[in-house]
């Protein structure tokens, strides 16, 4: 398999086509079994440019995404969205399957173009990911069930199997989005929470650029003050600091799992100034870029 790399990291980018069995014709989306004998072979950690919805039902292990390490406890499902850098351990009789879609496959009948950013689980304004947690729920047959109809669908390859492909993909994250706990569900829905997210996905997508608060706020078509009076509203910080976290947490990516050098990091991240860079990154975290990179060599 070919590896994408950006021209920035060291961390293996993933394109859907990448994942695609030999008999896929269609690089939009793909469902199938996951498990040791699984056709395609990755290199961990990496970052995905599409969506992943994982659901396992036997064996163990752990699932690190970003710096938040989750034990994987079946049956369960995780989310990933694009951008994150994950990293799984498994044990040998690990199974369950897996659904990779783009963000265009989902939403080519929706309505709503933000729908996907109003589930929970998808760009989460506290940058954690949890896995749902299926253990004692009467609806996990139901879902695996969901999953088990993909899989068939994707073996049959009909020109007609592409939109029941989408139903089921809309029924298994509905059904997730009922389940998903109500603890886990830190900030309330609504146009504030939906313009919040999509300006974390905007970072996501052009923190490089070195963008002001202004210019992110002329692509989401609001005033700055409105973007930071949303932002604050739910998440109680403002646009800024939002922006800074990500600088942080892309920095903390790059040092825990790469071989990039400080200063190359201190670059990507737009710092002149090593020893400046290093100051900010203490002052964030508490903890030097290589007292980090020590730590989360330890943990991992």
């Amino acid at each position: 398999m070919r590896v994408a790399l950006s021209e920035n990291h060291k961390i293996p980018v993933y394109s859907l086509n990448q994942f695609r069995s030999s008999d896929s014709r269609d690089t939009f989306y793909q469902v199938e079994i996951f498990d040791a004998n699984r056709h395609f072979r990755v290199s961990y950690p990496h970052r995905h440019d599409f969506y992943e919805v994982l659901c396992i039902h036997q064996g163990g292990g752990f699932h690190i995404i970003d710096n938040n390490r989750y034990e994987i406890q079946p049956p369960c499902v995780f989310f990933m969205s694009p951008g994150q850098a994950h990293k799984l351990e498994l044990s040998h009789d690990i199974g369950g399957y897996i659904f990779l879609f783009t963000a265009e496959f989902y939403l080519m009948n929706q309505n709503q173009k933000q729908r996907l950013l109003e589930y929970p689980f998808f760009f989460s304004v506290d940058r954690t990911n949890p896995p749902l947690d299926l253990r004692d729920k009467a609806e996990y047959p139901f879902i695996r069930g969901l999953f088990e109809r993909g899989c068939m669908e994707m073996r049959k390859g009909d020109s007609g199997s592409e939109d029941l492909v989408r139903s089921l993909l809309d029924l298994i994250l509905l059904s997730c989005e009922q389940l998903y706990p109500r603890e886990l569900m830190p900030f309330k829905t609504g146009k504030g929470h939906i313009l919040v997210k999509e300006f974390l996905l905007l970072i996501e997508e052009n923190y490089q650029k070195n963008l002001r608060i202004q210019e992110y706020a002329n692509r989401l078509a609001v005033t700055p003050n409105h973007l930071t009076q949303m932002v604050r509203q739910v998440t109680g910080r403002t646009s800024s600091e939002l922006l800074q976290e990500k600088y942080i947490l892309e920095t903390k990516r790059l040092l825990r799992y790469s071989n990039m050098s400080v200063s190359e990091i201190a670059a990507i991240m737009n710092f002149d100034d090593q020893s400046y860079f290093t100051k900010c990154f203490k002052k964030a975290t508490g903890k030097t870029p290589v007292q980090f990179r020590k730590e989360s060599m330890k943990s991992t």
